[in-house]
């Protein structure tokens, strides 16, 4: 494997640790600011679209799993995820699969895997949320579930990776050399 590759490899690594350091960053703060969740929302425009909220999540997305048993939570919520990134980042160190921009994508969903795994790890009440976003009642629901810098970044790379993967031929892929006139 030359160089050039292995740099390309880890350059999109930036990615990660700038959203690790982001989400961190701006959950201290919401922490800090809002000790106690639930109790103060800032309407960023005024209009109810957009609420900076301290909520804690203690299970994952959309809270599922915030009915186990608090012994069956970190097998779940930590030990589970890290060896799941684990595998993919075994996946995508040996694979030659993955353009420059999936590359990036998969730092995007790492940046964010980490940052959440993070909170499970030394935030005891749970993985601190603080964006919520009015959703006008599409799917029933009036507000989107309450997210975090590292829940967007898990989900907006996850859906352009899958799109750019269902799109894009294969990186890993043979293409031909310059054809020359033959004659």
């Amino acid at each position: 494997m030359s160089v050039h590759h292995t740099q390309s490899k880890a350059l999109p690594f930036l990615l990660s640790g700038f959203i690790i350091l982001v989400d961190q960053l701006v959950k201290g703060f919401i922490v800090t600011h809002w000790p106690d969740p639930n109790t103060w929302i800032l309407d960023v425009f005024g209009n109810d679209l957009l609420w900076i909220i301290h909520v804690r999540n203690p299970a994952i997305a959309f809270s599922l799993g915030h009915n186990l048993p608090e012994t069956w939570r970190p097998l779940l919520f930590i030990v589970l995820p890290i060896i799941v990134l684990g595998f993919l980042l075994g996946y995508y160190v040996k694979s030659r699969e993955f353009s420059p921009f999936q590359r990036w994508l998969f730092a995007g969903i790492l940046g964010g895997g980490i940052g959440n795994i993070l909170d499970r790890i030394f935030r005891p009440k749970g993985v601190v949320d603080f964006i919520s976003v009015k959703f006008f009642g599409f799917l029933g629901m009036e507000r989107w579930p309450t997210f975090n810098i590292a829940d967007a970044s898990v989900v907006v790379c996850g859906i352009l990776l899958l799109i750019s993967t269902l799109i894009s031929p294969r990186s890993g892929e043979m293409k031909p050399a310059n054809k020359e006139a033959s004659g």
